[in-house]
């Protein structure tokens, strides 16, 4: 699987170098989101800007990085999205549950928007 990774302080950027997501490369998406996640990051932005296939054994691994992410309070965005990948996500109805936007710029506002209302909840004792 050909990936890169930034690592910022409030989030990581994984960059997917690859023309599908299927299930030659989904396991090593899982394993690697996992690791990131053990690693202590909270939020994940996954770019699939060269992806432009993606299959079941795909959108499970997505669903496992948001659920991971999730649970420990964090968010997880995908961006960059070709349209098979997209409407394949909307065809599942797995739309209502992960976070899309169209820009990784967009992604990156989101998790600052994630993190200083989490940090308005902290702070209010909920």
């Amino acid at each position: 699987m050909k990936y890169t990774i930034d690592k910022q302080e409030k989030y990581s950027l994984l960059r997917l170098h690859e023309e599908k997501l299927d299930s030659s490369v989904a396991p090593g998406l899982k394993s690697e989101l996992i690791t990131l996640h053990a690693e202590g990051v909270r939020n994940i932005v996954l770019d699939l800007a060269e992806v432009k296939y993606t299959d079941s054994s795909g959108l499970s691994a997505l669903l496992v990085g948001n659920r991971i992410v999730q649970e420990d309070g964090g968010i997880f965005i995908l961006t960059t999205l070709s349209d098979h990948t997209l409407k394949l996500i909307k065809i599942s109805q797995l739309d209502s549950v992960l976070n899309i936007l169209p820009k990784v710029e967009e992604a990156i506002d989101a998790v600052f928007m994630h993190e200083i209302e989490k940090d308005l909840k902290d702070s209010d004792g909920n």
